[in-house]
């Protein structure tokens, strides 16, 4: 927006862009999703729609210390799919999505390597593995690695571009829409395909490192994916699955760095008060240190539950060598945290390193949130496809399995689209859009309305207390997510009241409208499963055993003519065979 500010929504510029292909978010599935089109046909136009910055945008942004799947020699990818089934209790999970994902998992990996991301190898050539699937890489320059190869593939990216809503052709997604967070232009994105990549949704609790300093971007999750690829979809009423499936880590406390790289990387145990080893002494019923992953993350708030923490992961046995390699490995992924060490100084070797649970997440790249798909990648909304954290139904699939997914969703994209055209534009529905886009930002100045972040707190507070919170030790009941609905209903009915002062504002307030959108889903999945399937991903008080009758996906989708979100179930198939709960 140039620096003047336009007298009325009819000034904004409005822009348009055909594309064969369109790739809303520019993340790790993003990347994979347009290199893997401009491999198979280089003469296509694949446009890459991103709110921030392609080169550091993303849950991979900030870099990573490992891969967490890829097949070792002597393993087949059904051992993976019985590894990821066993590690959510047995599933229920989508077996076809994660057969042909780990088909295709070692490739997109290779890929990574043969770009120039360096992965850790014994003097043999092996992969270095510090678990039974994750290897170990030097992964700072992860991301730019990957965008530097979509751009050298020919990939038109539109940076800082927020989409708003996808641009419908009837039922059928012809492309999107949104804003430029710089410039404040109106961009209208048409496309025979379009996939959908923006990552999971983060923000919709209230983190338990929130304080008076505005520190609510202390989470786990990367803060600025807060879930609008599924809104989207949502309010076109395709169907999404597991939202209740949430996802749930343990954290190093107060700063939600990464477990895994002390529990995994040092093999340092998890242990109570007491120094017991919490896993072996209080949930060796349930498979001890290989038990599922919700087990495991649960396990420390459990402790504090029955009057056995704080909990720690115990460091007492590194040696000064090993101190500074898990420092340095901070240092990479979390230096705040290694300052904070520092601040109190703290001697690992003496005092271990606190640890605690995270606020919940959807995010469909770990647990198994997201769209409905078909084995192509396709939403039940014909010419969209979802890729990565977005795509539902397939757990555990992390960086590898995110990229070979996009891979994989470009295929299917790519062979929808060569049997369809671009319909005319629809100037109504783009008219709406903007209008809608744009109203918060020609609040008058003397409006008494809400600002995006007093509407973020209300709502990150309702979900924590009312919905399975931290604070809460996730636990949820029918009336608490009663009074969820109620209020989240009343805060979406008090969307006109917000007001944005800029474009940054501007961001923010469609942010907290899609956080909004989600959190609804969220809640009426919480709602539909009747039991407690993943305790801490999904924990029920009134409901706390497992329901043989639940065996099944839960699916909602909004119904477009009452707007009401409707809940029913789809059955789970076994395909791989062998002991459900073993991998």
């Amino acid at each position: 927006m140039s620096k003047k500010k336009p007298e009325s929504i009819s000034e904004i510029p409005t822009l348009v862009i055909d594309a064969d292909l369109l790739i809303i978010g520019g993340g790790n599935a993003g990347c994979f999703s347009a290199i893997e089109a401009k491999k198979l046909n280089p003469d296509l136009k694949v446009v890459i729609m991103e709110k921030a910055h392609i080169s550091r945008s993303g849950a991979t942004a900030a870099g990573m210390d490992a891969l967490n799947t890829y097949i070792p020699n002597g393993k087949t990818p059904e051992d993976l799919v019985r590894w990821s089934r066993s590690q959510v209790g047995g599933g229920p999970i989508r077996e076809d999505l994660a057969l042909s994902n780990a088909q295709n998992l070692n490739e997109a990996v290779e890929d990574l390597e043969r770009w120039g991301l360096p992965i850790l190898r014994d003097e043999e050539g092996n992969a270095k593995y510090r678990g039974s699937w994750d290897i170990s890489i030097h992964g700072e320059q992860l991301k730019p690695i990957m965008a530097e190869k979509a751009l050298e593939m020919g990939a038109e990216v539109y940076n800082r571009v927020a989409a708003t809503a996808l641009l419908m052709d009837g039922d059928r997604c012809v492309g999107a829409m949104g804003f430029g967070v710089r410039d404040g232009k109106f961009y209208v994105f048409r496309a025979k395909a379009t996939i959908v990549s923006t990552g999971g949704a983060c923000g919709l609790y209230k983190s338990y490192t929130s304080d008076a300093t505005n520190s609510h971007h202390q989470t786990w999750m990367c803060p600025f994916n807060v879930g609008t690829g599924y809104a989207m979809g949502i309010r076109q009423g395709a169907e999404m699955t597991s939202f209740e499936q949430r996802w749930v880590a343990t954290r190093t406390k107060d700063f939600c760095g990464p477990v895994d790289t002390i529990s995994v990387g040092y093999k340092a145990a998890i242990i109570n008060a007491k120094g017991e080893r919490i896993l072996q002494k209080h949930y060796a019923h349930l498979g001890g240190d290989k038990a599922p992953r919700y087990i495991r993350a649960n396990a420390p708030m459990d402790e504090w539950l029955a009057g056995r923490g704080p909990t720690y992961a115990d460091t007492t046995h590194l040696s000064p060598e090993e101190v500074k390699e898990l420092k340095t490995d901070y240092l990479n992924e979390r230096p705040s945290f290694v300052l904070f060490l520092a601040a109190r100084g703290q001697d690992v070797t003496k005092e271990p390193i606190e640890v605690y649970g995270s606020d919940p997440y959807v995010v469909g790249g770990h647990t198994q949130s997201g769209y409905w798909v078909d084995i192509e990648r396709m939403t039940t909304v014909p010419g969209l496809f979802a890729a990565g954290e977005t795509a539902g139904g397939n757990p555990n699939k992390f960086v590898g399995g995110c990229a070979a997914e996009g891979k994989l969703a470009t295929r299917g994209a790519l062979k929808y689209s060569a049997s369809v055209s671009l319909p005319a534009l629809d100037q109504a529905q783009v008219e709406r859009e903007k209008e809608r886009v744009f109203a918060p930002l020609f609040k008058g100045p003397d409006f008494d309305g809400v600002s995006p972040l007093e509407m973020e707190e209300r709502m990150q507070r309702l979900m924590d207390e009312y919905a399975g919170g931290t604070s809460q030790f996730y636990r949820t009941n029918e009336e608490r997510l009663d009074y969820a609905l109620k209020n989240l209903k009343m805060l979406q009915s008090q969307v006109e009241f917000l007001y944005a002062k800029d474009l940054h504002d501007l961001k923010d307030a469609h942010e907290i409208i899609d956080r909004l959108e989600v959190a609804e889903v969220l809640v009426h999945h919480l709602k539909a499963r009747k039991e407690t399937r993943w305790p801490g991903w999904q924990t029920r008080s009134d409901y706390p055993e497992i329901d043989p009758n639940l065996d099944c996906f839960v699916e909602t989708r909004r119904n477009k003519e009452t707007g009401e979100i409707e809940s029913f179930t789809r059955p789970y198939e076994q395909i791989v065979p062998g002991d459900r709960d073993k991998p």
